[in-house]
């Protein structure tokens, strides 16, 4: 028996995949999780087989989560099961110990693939889209200064496009607020921006935040 934590802060989203999993009798939902912050800590109470995780959530967020998971369960198996699409979020998230990533917007059942094949054979996993799109990235060369960032960077920088005060980001993050604000300055050294408006216009073509 597989067991399973749902975190997505969608209810219809995290019923329909839960109903989806539990007609499998090799898999059981043990536990659903609307927050970062809250994912972690039925983490800690419930040790499933496998995390499924929306990156976006209310609080931490999927990627701070995945990545205080990891720091204390480093063989925690977390997917990361997103709306965003694009290779900066997947590299980060396998950077962070995401151990697989799968675009919501693919098909459902290859989530159960993908936890068929991590439990079988510890390895990780991406959806063939993004393991296309990953690859002719590679060949391309083209360049996303995004994906240099550490997983602490990616996060500050995230939270900063989407309007967020130095002190709220420190409060997340667990992190000093002197210590965001160095952060805010490495940013801007390596991606090259020197105003608010012009974070935002980075975060938003390479697709960190959306448009609207």
């Amino acid at each position: 028996m597989i067991n399973v934590l749902l975190a997505d802060d969608h209810e219809v989203v995290r019923s329909g995949l839960a109903r989806m999993l539990e007609r499998n009798p090799d898999m059981r939902v043990i536990g659903e999780a609307s927050s970062g912050e809250q994912a972690y800590q039925l983490y800690t109470e419930l040790i499933p087989d496998i995390l499924v995780m929306d990156m976006t959530m209310p609080g931490i967020g999927g990627l701070e989560a995945l990545r205080r998971i990891r720091t204390r369960y480093t063989q925690a198996k977390v997917i990361m099961f997103s709306m965003h699409e694009n290779v900066a979020l997947a590299v980060q998230a396998m950077s962070a110990g995401a151990i697989g990533y799968l675009c919501k917007s693919g098909e459902v059942s290859e989530l159960l693939t993908a936890i068929r094949h991590i439990m079988e054979t510890g390895k990780t996993y991406l959806s063939a889209e993004m393991a296309q799109r990953i690859a002719i990235q590679s060949v391309s060369g083209s360049d996303d200064p995004t994906q240099r960032l550490s997983v602490r960077e990616f996060e500050v920088f995230r939270l900063l496009a989407e309007g967020l005060p130095l002190d709220e980001i420190a409060n997340r993050l667990s992190l000093g607020q002197k210590t965001v604000a160095n952060y805010q300055t490495v940013l801007k050294h390596k991606l090259g921006f020197n105003s608010s408006v012009e974070l935002v216009r980075l975060a938003i073509k390479y697709n960190v935040i959306d448009q609207n």
